[in-house]
C-alpha cells in the first residue's frame, strides 16, 4: 500500500509553497534600488521605441 498523507496537510503545504514562490518574485522586482528600477524602465522603453520604428504600417485608401 502506498504512504497515507493528510489532504488538509498537503493543501497547505501546497498553498504555502505558492506563497512563497510569488514572496520571492516580489523581492526580486521590488527590492532593487530606485536608480536599478529606473535604469531597466528606460532600457525598456527604448527597446520599444526601437521596435516602433521597424512597423510597417499599412496604407488604407479613405477614397470612397
Amino acid at each position: 500500500m502506498g504512504e497515507i498523507i493528510n489532504l488538509r496537510r498537503a493543501r497547505k503545504a501546497r498553498e504555502k509553497r505558492a506563497k512563497d514562490d510569488e514572496a520571492q518574485q516580489n523581492r526580486v522586482a521590488h527590492g532593487r534600488p530606485k536608480s536599478e528600477r529606473e535604469l531597466t524602465a528606460a532600457q525598456a522603453r527604448l527597446e520599444t521605441a526601437k521596435l516602433d520604428t521597424h512597423k510597417v504600417e499599412s496604407e488604407t485608401d479613405d477614397r470612397a
